[in-house]
């Protein structure tokens, strides 16, 4: 459920169970983290690609059934955010469709977010009566401020695309993002993989 492509330094990982909203169960958390792992290691790896198959929907986050299990307050999404954040090379979260709940973590470790003009963005924790991943808030208001992130934390609010451009949730809108994602990563795949973690270091990364 999820697939890798390897293409010399790109590496496109793509949730694919979209009868399911592409939601995510435990197994498919760990193997998101072991691939993120993975590339950590990798010397050549310059440039990673987040994305979901169907052309509604990025992920609603955790597999209903799961969560109810206990995987909504499980540390396995910590692990793949923390490992997307840890990587040295260029990370883009290439969103084919609404992002939600739990699949926030995974967009917001990502250097760059681009998203398909009918994305929607909701985290309704507080509605289900759960926290959100420890480090998501603190990723969030990185991008879009603290009153923004209780909008949508706390308040329950829902951002469209534009709105979410707007307040820097994404960096861009495009109907292709799998088109954008490979354009935006092209430098990064003609440079040096030394030189790349060296310049991603000076900007800071993704928080961790």
């Amino acid at each position: 459920m999820i697939e890798i492509v390897r293409e010399g330094g790109l590496w496109t990982l793509t949730l694919n169970r979209p009868d399911k909203a592409n939601s995510l169960t435990a197994e498919m958390l760990e193997r998101l983290a072991g691939l993120a792992e993975e590339g950590a290691r990798d010397p050549e790896l310059r440039a990673l690609v987040l994305t979901g198959a169907g052309a509604r929907v990025f992920s609603a986050g955790a597999d209903l059934e799961e969560a109810r299990a206990g995987l909504a307050t499980s540390p396995l999404w910590e692990r793949v955010s923390a490992a997307v954040a840890a990587l040295p090379c260029l990370t883009i979260a290439a969103l084919n469709g609404t992002l939600a709940g739990g699949a926030f973590g995974m967009a917001l470790a990502c250097d760059l977010r681009i998203a398909v003009p009918a994305a929607r963005f909701f985290y309704p924790v507080a509605k289900l009566g759960f926290l959100p991943q420890p480090s998501d808030p603190a990723r969030m208001a990185a991008l879009i401020g603290p009153a923004r992130t209780k909008l949508v934390l706390l308040a329950g609010a829902r951002l469209d695309a534009e709105e979410a451009l707007r307040v820097g949730l994404i960096d861009r809108i495009d109907g292709d993002v799998a088109g954008a994602a490979r354009r935006l990563a092209e430098d990064a795949l003609a440079g040096d993989a030394a030189n790349l973690r060296a310049i991603k270091a000076m900007c800071g990364g993704a928080l961790r």
